[in-house]
């Protein structure tokens, strides 16, 4: 008999939706299933969500212990450390398994939800996603204080973006400000590297571009925007709970204890 999960069908139900636009939102390089475990790879950007085991049902308990084995050398094989992404589809049972073997868990991150018809849009600025890539690379870059090593393997993520990505910055003539990107999918509406440059921080400016987005987004058809932000970032959460998100769940990372 499978394992009860904790959680109910239904909320289970809004995970997946959102586990499954999360992924065509920012998709990993290399994608491969181990039952219903997602094993997502790239070798160009270092990001966790993009290098991570998803388990996508609770009740896919089976060799728990050889299945690891064979993700390991998937990454061993991209130079990656073997990373768990732990939504609640991942279920209690091999949560305990990782517990009892001392893998570490960190970096929680909490996923939110906005109705669009409750939020404040008709005041919000009208701004037209960039169309040149490089250019948004570049402030996004800066915004997020990144590497600029990084720039091509973001690239490559943003332009194998299947559903419409906006891609939205506010800049002061050549100085970007603030940056993100917005992914029109269906009635969804997903925010992706939202970031204000830090010297920027604390004048509105990632409010003003997330309702523009928003904005741009019910235009086009979408009916409630959705968004990651980490668990310990307490600007953000307070900025987006400002706006009217709420959280719908959690997830978290595991790693070996030796990683």
């Amino acid at each position: 008999m499978a394992p009860v999960s904790t959680h109910p069908a239904s909320v289970l139900a809004i995970v997946r939706r959102y586990e499954a636009a999360g992924f065509r939102a920012w998709p990993a390089a290399a994608v491969h299933y181990d039952g219903t475990w997602l094993v997502r790879l790239t070798a160009g950007h270092p990001a966790k969500r993009l290098n991570s085991v998803n388990p996508l049902d609770p009740g896919d308990t089976h060799a728990i212990a050889e299945r690891i084995v064979r993700a390991s050398r998937r990454f061993e094989a991209y130079g990656r450390p073997l990373t768990f992404r732990m939504s609640p589809l991942s279920g209690q049972v091999l949560s305990t398994h990782l517990d009892d073997a001392g893998w570490s868990r960190f970096d929680e991150s909490v996923v939110m939800r906005l109705p669009l018809k409750e939020a404040q849009l008709d005041a919000a600025m009208d701004q037209i996603p960039l169309k040149d890539i490089s250019r948004f690379i570049g402030a996004a870059i800066r915004t997020n204080g990144s590497d600029a090593s990084l720039r091509a393997g973001l690239s490559e993520v943003i332009g194998a973006i299947q559903p419409e990505a906006g891609l939205f910055a506010l800049e002061d003539g050549n100085e970007p400000l603030a940056t993100l990107v917005c992914v029109h999918d269906g009635d969804l509406a997903g925010l992706f590297e939202v970031a204000t440059e830090k010297s920027a921080r604390n004048k509105g400016h990632g409010r003003n571009l997330i309702l523009s987005a928003l904005k741009w987004a019910r235009l086009r058809g979408a009916r409630e925007a959705w968004l990651q932000v980490e668990a310990g970032n307490v600007a953000a959460l307070s900025l987006y709970r400002s706006l009217g998100f709420e959280e719908v769940y959690r997830y978290h990372y595991r790693r070996r204890p030796d990683a």
